[in-house]
This record gives structure tokens, sequence and C-alpha cells, in this order.
């Protein structure tokens, strides 16, 4: 298993790199042919573009800073480095979608024509750039990838309606259907942007993970014998992947050292089902379990764990 997921690892690095590469090259082309068409539905693409290229730069930098184990600064490891970046990146997208929204609405104002064939051509290598990267990145599983394989995927589709639209301005010479598609692919941008924005905050402040039911974790625990109690029970993500699980517990009716350890085990057993990356388990006894102990058999209790130390 770890094996396999190392290997995976590194190729998640390897796809960033390559799809930031391309990226930029593109976005950068993107930006010059956007002015020579005078398309600004190229050039709200190009816009959305670098704010890939920004993405997928943040995203493999901080996917090789991720991969650093613990040390003395970062106590869990550089896993939430990732968030960082999926945070810088929203806020890029969005300053970059209100400046493109500004200049459309402009536009539709004082309508300018566009060079349709100019247009085709440009659409053409878009469709099949961010295509080709989004197909590198569309197997990821890390919230990183994911994203950054959204926003290609987004491009793709920007890139079809930019090649939909020049084929049109092929035909009639419609001067608002550019800064119209410009607006719409915008809009589309903004409101995914959003929606990871609140994704990644939720996690930023330590929100239980959407899939994991603390009630349920609760209830399997409290089935358990010798379980009295739960409290200061906590579950949070580090970046979306790996979560980490802490509680309290408060035993009863444990009568000797044997009975403590199979309730761990049994405890352990129902955490597994949730792959925590993390978890760790304080067992409280009650009072009652210290009076069962008389003190011949504390005596004992105490020697086995000499022995077993």
């Amino acid at each position: 298993m770890s094996h396999h997921h190392h290997h995976h690892h590194n190729q998640s690095g390897k796809n960033l790199k390559l799809a930031f590469f391309l990226n930029l090259g593109f976005t950068i082309l993107e930006f010059f042919g956007g002015i020579y068409v005078n398309s600004i539905a190229i050039m709200s693409d190009a816009v959305h573009d670098l704010g890939d290229s920004l993405s997928l730069g943040t995203a493999w930098y901080l996917d090789k800073k991720s991969k650093k184990g613990a040390d003395e600064k970062y106590s869990f490891g550089y896993k939430r480095f990732s968030l960082l970046g999926a945070l810088i990146n929203s806020i890029v997208l969005i300053a970059g979608s209100v400046y493109v929204i500004s200049e459309a609405i402009e536009r539709l104002f004082d309508p300018q024509p566009s060079d349709a064939q100019g247009m085709i051509v440009f659409a053409i290598v878009g469709v099949l750039v961010n295509g080709f990267a989004a197909w590198k990145l569309s197997g990821g599983t890390s919230l990183n990838e994911k994203a950054v394989s959204w926003h290609l995927l987004e491009d793709v589709l920007g890139w079809v309606a930019v090649l939909i639209v020049a084929i049109v301005l092929n035909f009639t010479d419609n001067q608002y259907l550019d800064p119209a598609l410009s607006l719409l692919i915008t809009l589309y941008i903004l409101y995914n942007v959003i929606l990871r924005l609140k994704e990644t905050l939720y996690i930023f402040l330590q929100g239980v993970p959407k899939e994991i039911k603390p009630e349920k974790i609760k209830k399997d625990i409290l089935k358990i014998n010798n379980i009295d109690s739960l409290h200061h029970m906590h579950v949070w993500s580090l970046e979306g992947e790996h979560h980490v699980f802490t509680s309290h517990i408060k035993l009863k009716n444990i009568t000797d050292f044997q009975e403590l350890l199979e309730v761990k085990k049994q405890i352990k057993e129902v955490l597994k089902a949730y792959h925590f990356d993390h978890y760790t388990i304080e067992t409280e006894l009650d009072n009652e379990s210290c009076e069962l102990l008389t003190s011949e058999e504390h005596e004992h209790d105490e020697d086995h764990s000499h022995d077993h130390h």
C-alpha cells in the first residue's frame, strides 16, 4: 500500500510540473493572441489560464513541500501547505475574473469586431493543450490535483465555447457574442472558485470532514463492553484527505490489564474503518475499577507491567 502511494505521489509532482509549463507557455501566447484577434473571450480565457498557471505552479511547489515529513516546526508534516495553494489560487482567480467582467461589460456598451479566423485557430489549440493537461491530471487523488484538473476541464469547455462563437462569427458579424461569452465563462469560473474557497476554508477552520459522521463513531465506540462514555472527541482533516481523531474515553468495570488492552484493540478496530492518519485515545479508569483491584491484585498488576517493560 505505502509503496503504491509513494509511486502515485511522485507521479502527481511530475504531472503538475508538465501541466504547469504547458499552461504557462500557452497563457503567454494567449494574451498576445487575444489582443491580436481583438477577442475579449480569449482574453478572459487568458486570465483564467493565468490563474491555472499560478495554481499549477503553487500546486506543484506545494506538492513537493507537502511530502516532507513531520519536523520540529510542523509536527503533522507539510500536508496543510496544499490548502494554502488552494487558497492563493482562489484569490487570484477571483481578482482575474473581476477584471475580465469589467472589460466585458465595457465591450457590451462599445462593441468591437474580432478576427473570427484567428479565434478558431486559437480555440483549437486551446482545446488540445488544456485537454491534454486535464487528462494527465484527471487520475489525481489529492485535493490539489483535483482542483487543478477541474480548472483545466473548465478551460476545455471555455475553449469549446470560444470555438463555437468563432465559427458563428465567421457567418454573422454579431459583435455582442464575444463579450457575452466572456461574461458567461467568467461567471462560471467565479461560481466554482467560490465553492472551492468555501471547502478550503472549512478545512482550514478544522471542520469535520464531510464523509465522517462523529455521531456514528461515538455510537460504535459506546457499543464496546466496558466503555462508559466519551468526551473531548475531535475529528478534523489535515488537507481534505488525511484525517485526525482524538478522544478521551471513560472506562467501567475494568478488573485487569488484559481487559484494558482488549478495549483499546476494539476501539482501534472501529477507527480502522475510517482511515485516520493519526489517532490519539486517552483512557480514563473509573473509581469502581480502582476499588475492584485489591491491594494484592494491585501489586500483581504492578509486577505484571514491570515484566512488560
